[in-house]
């Protein structure tokens, strides 16, 4: 099974200028970008194309808890499509805002997307996708097709106690339309996201679990780095690398 297999270029930390060029040289050819301002989308569409780079998802921004939050999001809705980006990478907190309002927004968002052939993406985030709980109860409640899960490997651990990667994507597996590929030493609240294979994350299991129900991707690999340990052009550059190298090892690409 084929997957398609991403990079956030947030990935290069101090050196993103770099991407560009060090993803193609390391058989990477899609990207997740922050949305460009409407003022930049014709330079970002010659920065992918002269990259022969192709952006698989968008990271956009959304106050769901605003009454306009559905008018806000359509800009940046129409900038996925533009750019051939299928999946709108959102991180949505519902707060003390009405629950009720929230799901109708984030279905309303579903069905702007609907419109467009794009799937709205949630983050592994507290307080809508906090685990694999908390986020099947948010997707039965909004309910909608064309809104879903981008499931963070890493996350799970870092915003709770005693999980198990695994085990909180079985719990919402069916929902999942987009994954960040994050390493973690498994540590509550503790910022240690290191290349690839070098942490606890079972990813030869993610990717049989989500492989199994027909899942192809986009999976994107997410490195964040370790607190305190700042790393020069070099080392950015081999961590990224040698997590695209961590993936072929196990077959995932």
């Amino acid at each position: 099974m084929s997957n398609l297999i991403a990079c956030r270029v947030a990935s290069y930390g101090k050196f993103q200028e770099r991407a560009w060029q060090h993803l193609p040289e390391i058989g990477i050819r899609f990207v997740e970008i922050p949305v460009p301002a409407p003022g930049e989308m014709d330079d970002v569409r010659k920065r992918l194309a002269d990259s022969g780079l192709r952006a698989s998802s968008l990271q956009c921004r959304c106050d769901i808890t605003s009454p306009d939050a559905v008018e806000s999001m359509k800009p940046q809705l129409d900038a996925c499509a533009e750019l051939g980006a299928r999946i709108c990478f959102l991180s949505l907190k519902a707060g003390d805002a009405d629950r009720a309002a929230v799901f109708r927004r984030i279905a309303a968002l579903g069905d702007e997307a609907a419109k467009l052939d794009l799937l709205v993406a949630m983050e592994t985030h507290p307080d809508l996708v906090s685990n694999g709980d908390v986020a099947a109860e948010t997707m039965n409640a909004v309910d909608h097709p064309r809104v879903g899960v981008n499931y963070d490997t890493a996350n799970v651990y870092y915003y709770n106690r005693g999980v198990d990667s695994v085990e909180e994507l079985k719990k919402v597996v069916d929902h999942v339309v987009s994954v960040h590929l994050k390493e973690t030493n498994g540590q509550y609240q503790t910022w240690h996201f290191p290349a690839l294979g070098r942490g606890i994350v079972d990813f030869p299991e993610i990717f049989r679990v989500l492989n199994a129900r027909g899942f192809t991707g986009p999976f994107t690999l997410e490195l964040e780095g370790i607190r305190g340990v700042e790393l020069d052009e070099t080392g950015q550059l081999a961590e990224v690398a040698d997590s695209v190298a961590y993936l072929r090892r196990i077959g995932a690409m």
